[in-house]
């Protein structure tokens, strides 16, 4: 049953990212958050409205297989980034038209995504893009309580 979501068209703007490409088991993704976290650190960015929290998700870690499974953590920069040890590269979200829904809660049980993929969008008159869905994660840290969180999906339509 379609639940009704507050879902926004907007114009998700071309964002130089600084990225961890995590592929393989959905379980080990902390680690990888853990060195984009080292990562930012060393180089003073902070979460804030310059340096954004972002996620780039090829695929739907419930249904992919564990080794198939493929996010890019990102946070935005405002130039290209150095090579480094952590792993770390450049990449750039392209400009989108997108559908906008907000979660608010645990990250880990958000539905939000396939709401907007299953429910929304074929009753929307849309077309889905080309480009991933996107995830900001608009508040983190380890102050910030799961039932605080704030969390933008963006699915990228035509």
């Amino acid at each position: 049953m379609y639940k009704l979501m507050n879902v926004e068209i907007v114009n998700f703007p071309e964002t130089l990212v600084a990225v961890i490409e995590h592929i393989g088991s959905p379980t080990l993704e902390h680690q990888s958050i853990l060195q984009l976290i080292a990562w930012r650190k060393e180089n003073k960015l902070p979460p804030s409205d310059i340096n954004k929290s972002y996620g780039v998700h090829y695929n739907d870690p419930n249904t992919t297989p564990a080794d198939q499974y493929h996010v890019d953590l990102c946070v935005s920069v405002e130039k290209r980034i150095a090579e480094n040890s952590f792993g770390v590269i450049n990449k750039t979200i392209p400009a989108l038209r997108c559908a906008r829904a907000r979660h608010f809660g645990s990250r880990r049980t958000m539905t939000t995504a396939r709401e907007l993929y299953e429910e929304w969008l074929p009753t929307s008159g849309e077309k889905l893009g080309s480009f991933p869905i996107i995830f900001h994660y608009v508040n983190v840290g380890p102050q910030v309580l799961e039932t605080e969180m704030i969390t933008d999906v963006y699915l990228p339509i035509l």
